[in-house]
């Protein structure tokens, strides 16, 4: 789970792991509720990567489900026309849950959900919490495909991050320090299971194709 602050740079941070872990041979899928499917191609062309082609190879899906949010209906080939979970929840039961990827589960495959919190904008707070519970955790579990779920600080209920939370293997904080001067984009790894890790705060830098790095 990522958690992120809407000052702080989480969408363009997800480029640059995107961008890492295709130049390593991964391959990536990117579900978006908060970025129209032109933005993150935009994104990811600035590092330096080709998504038409990568898109081509079956390298990189990208799921629309932003333009449900707009009430209007997607011209991609990867999309959902609804956010209500109960709409979805039939979809899903008739055709899989996701359909992310053809074949076995692949750990070679990297998930991006760049901000399930719009879900909340949408349906009920339990409702949300009970969806990303019940089906999305446990499919990208079956799936072995690590994943990066996106959710805003400040929006949902003490109890809703505390649920999620518990079912998260891992917590990733973004935030912006504004009291520095200038402000500082800053990330953290607040917790990990089963494994050693540095939960100190550390600065970001953005180099000039916005691409992000922890700063030395």
């Amino acid at each position: 789970m990522t958690e992120f602050t809407g000052a702080s740079q989480w969408y363009n941070v997800s480029f640059s792991i995107a961008n890492g872990w295709l130049k390593q041979g991964g391959k990536v899928v990117n579900d978006l509720y908060a970025q129209s499917p032109e933005d993150v191609r935009l994104g990811l062309n600035r590092l330096g990567l080709n998504t038409e082609e990568l898109e081509k190879d079956n390298r990189v899906r990208i799921w629309d489900y932003y333009t449900a949010t707009l009430g209007q209906k997607s011209k991609e080939k990867l999309a959902r026309d609804t956010l209500k979970i109960a709409d979805l929840s039939i979809i899903f039961a008739r055709d899989g849950i996701i359909q992310h990827l053809d074949g076995p589960p692949d750990p070679d495959c990297l998930i991006i959900r760049d901000n399930v919190s719009t879900l909340a904008r949408f349906n009920e707070e339990r409702v949300v919490v009970e969806f990303i519970l019940t089906r999305l955790i446990p499919y990208h579990k079956s799936q072995k495909s690590p994943t990066l779920m996106g959710i805003l600080r400040g929006v949902h209920s003490g109890s809703a991050y505390e649920q999620l939370e518990a079912a998260a293997d891992g917590i990733i904080d973004l935030k912006l320090d504004d009291v520095a001067d200038p402000p500082r984009n800053l990330i953290r790894m607040r917790s990990v299971r089963n494994v050693g890790f540095d939960g100190q705060w550390h600065p970001l830098k953005i180099r000039d194709n916005f691409e992000f790095t922890l700063e030395k």
